[in-house]
């Protein structure tokens, strides 16, 4: 059994046939998909799938990349949102310095208000950190002083300095299809160590398609029905068997989303 703890199911790649996506991911074993948000309107469509389908389960906030996008109430309306009783976590979050969509200070502060309201609600949060890694350390440093973190590094891709400093922090890192590149083997170093119970296992689909299907003739939308082959990977690098790190992720992930 799997769990894919983020996925865009909300984005429009999936709208056509998002059924019968929800049933190759149960088919092939992922009993509970993450569905993230990035803004207000992706953040409500999560949630409203998450109402349609048991297995999906929902995550809002406002991703860094949006936030200078966002409207004044947007933020209120999240916290509204973070309410609903499927609404498993807050982001995603964090810092970009890839893209310069959105200036760094507004970023670091919305970032800081998410993670406040994971606390409010009694959630965990979610983070996005592409090219920041020092300032997202610093970020997490600062709050840990106010109080213990629950989080995960989403899609890791940093190094183990970076890993080594969140999971001290309490956070979990999930890896996506990147950890499957045959480029990546310095990530694959990062996944070998990192604890047992702080590893967990994503697609991000529709992005990052692992290697296994990336090489393959046909459409290159990724799927949480994929999240298997970076799953196995990583049982791989970790010298274990699938079925083990298949009890062993969805275990932390149950734990740390709360679900059952």
């Amino acid at each position: 059994m799997w769990i894919d703890t983020h996925c865009h199911l909300n984005e429009e790649a999936f709208a056509p046939d998002l059924q019968d996506v929800v049933e190759r991911a149960i088919a092939a074993g992922v009993r509970q998909m993450l569905v993230v948000g990035c803004t207000l309107a992706s953040s409500r469509k999560a949630v409203e799938l998450a109402s349609q389908f048991p297995a999906l389960f929902a995550a809002v906030g406002i991703q860094p990349n949006y936030v200078a996008e966002a409207q004044p109430n947007d933020f209120a309306e999240i916290e509204q949102l973070a309410r609903d009783p499927k609404v498993v976590a807050i982001g995603e979050t964090g810092l970009d310095r890839y893209w310069d969509f959105a200036p760094i200070d507004l970023q670091r502060e919305y970032f800081v208000r998410h993670i406040e309201l994971s606390r409010q609600r009694g959630l965990p949060f979610i983070v996005h950190c592409r090219e920041a890694e020092a300032d997202t350390v610093a970020v997490l440093r600062e709050q840990a002083q106010r109080g213990p973190l629950a989080g995960v590094m989403h899609s890791f891709s940093g190094d183990l300095a970076t890993a080594t400093a969140c999971w001290e922090l309490g956070l979990c890192i999930s890896f996506a299809g990147m950890v499957t590149f045959k480029r990546n083997q310095p990530l694959r170093d990062v996944a070998r160590v990192v604890p047992a119970d702080q590893i967990l296992v994503e697609t991000d689909s529709p992005y990052l398609l692992p290697s296994p299907i990336k090489n393959e003739k046909g459409p290159k939308r990724n799927e949480p029905a994929h999240v298997r082959y970076i799953a196995n990977h990583l049982a791989e690098v970790r010298g274990m068997a699938s079925e083990d790190f298949a009890a062993l992720t969805t275990a932390n992930a149950r734990r740390l989303f709360r679900l059952v």
